[in-house]
């Protein structure tokens, strides 16, 4: 008791507390990005056409930026010597699709403002979380060579945009598509591959040679049975071989094997496996050309429900991207703000066309009433 009393009587100690600030480990993703890439994107044609249908269409969509002779309008135009906007959105945008992580480097060579955009891979990119749990750098690993990205601690500036889906079990990276449709995928590519084995053996189901040979033999001799095996596989299998006729010898049937009812409705699960891949990605199986898809009445309402729900969402998940990322890295000209420039989209001229005929034949409402519904400017506002 007299010890506890002592302590708490002891005159205090000032502790001076030491801040230092040095980058993390970084957290490597759980998915290996460069196997969707493989595995969905390279090897199977749905996956393949959807990521480049949304990509390119998300990438088609014109940005607008405001002031329009802001610095970043022309960075997004030409974002490096290489590539032009359109190109590096369309990258953006697929690794997007594939991984469920994009990452954008914004270079600087004069000044501190972005002076080139360049797209970097995300199976070579980690994220370095800080002590908070948020993200305070990133790295860029190629073989043995690594570049490290630190957010700026004062200003949050960060050299690196990095832009993912939402993951509900992951605090650093995105979930993609890829990985939710991979089931699907396998099953896509299983049904191929099953597919191509049909035609390697002659294009047609599988059969026997049944051997009844003279005085009751059942069975041929070694020589005989590997001399036969031979011919088959030099005479019978393969593409160019399909529809050859079969020449046998006395005492050899053969018996052609059908397919069973689960065997038959294997292309059926392969185009169930197609739509499902499709759902995933958010492309209406109409437009890929998949049977059994009635969902749409025509092409043109799929193709729009295509812009609407997927590429238009995704571009301007893109464009805000932009904007809160380097919008206001140019103090002399102010910030910028980055829009879709839904008006001028090609496929969404059937929607203004009728919300014109609409407005159109509305008696009741002024001219400046139509053109707020438009959203075209009043000649006092355009003034």
């Amino acid at each position: 008791m007299l010890d506890w009393w002592r302590r708490l009587r002891a005159p205090r100690v000032e502790r001076k507390l030491l801040a230092w600030h040095a980058l993390g480990r970084p957290a490597w993703s759980a998915r290996d990005p460069s196997v969707f890439a493989r595995e969905g994107y390279a090897r199977n044609a749905i996956a393949y056409r959807c990521v480049r249908m949304i990509a390119e269409a998300a990438a088609s969509a014109p940005l607008k930026v405001g002031p329009a002779d802001h610095p970043l309008a022309r960075l997004l135009a030409r974002p490096n010597p290489e590539q032009t906007g359109i190109e590096l959105l369309e990258a953006f945008y697929g690794h997007l699709q594939v991984s469920g992580n994009a990452y954008l480097e914004a270079a600087s060579i004069e000044s501190d403002a972005p002076s080139e955009l360049y797209v970097l891979r995300p199976d070579r990119m980690s994220v370095v979380p800080g002590a908070d749990g948020w993200p305070v750098g990133w790295e860029h690993r190629v073989g043995s060579s690594v570049r490290k990205f630190e957010r700026d601690p004062v200003t949050s500036d960060a050299p690196i945009l990095h832009l993912k889906l939402f993951h509900p079990a992951d605090d650093w990276y995105g979930l993609s598509p890829m990985e939710a449709a991979a089931f699907s995928i396998d099953i896509h590519n299983a049904g191929g591959a099953w597919n191509k084995a049909l035609i390697d053996n002659a294009a047609r189901p599988s059969g026997a040679l049944v051997f009844t040979g003279a005085g009751g033999a059942d069975r041929l001799s070694e020589e005989q049975f590997r001399r036969l095996k031979q011919e088959l596989e030099d005479m019978h299998v393969g593409a160019a071989n399909a529809g050859r006729p079969m020449l046998l010898e006395g005492g050899l049937e053969w018996r052609p094997m059908s397919l069973s009812p689960s065997e038959m409705d294997f292309s059926e699960a392969r185009h169930s496996a197609a739509r499902d891949i499709a759902l995933a990605f958010g492309v209406p199986p109409m437009l890929l050309g998949i049977p059994g898809d009635n969902t749409y009445s025509n092409y043109r309402e799929a193709n729009l429900a295509f812009w609407r729900q997927t590429a238009l969402p995704l571009a301007m998940k893109g464009a805000r991207g932009i904007e809160a990322w380097i919008g206001d890295r140019w103090p002399e000209t102010g910030p910028a703000a980055v829009n879709v420039d839904v008006e001028n989209v090609p496929a969404l001229t059937i929607e203004r066309e009728a919300l014109w005929s609409r407005i159109g034949s509305a008696n009741f409402l002024s001219e400046d009433e139509k053109r707020r519904m438009a959203g075209v400017e009043t000649p006092e506002r355009a003034q």
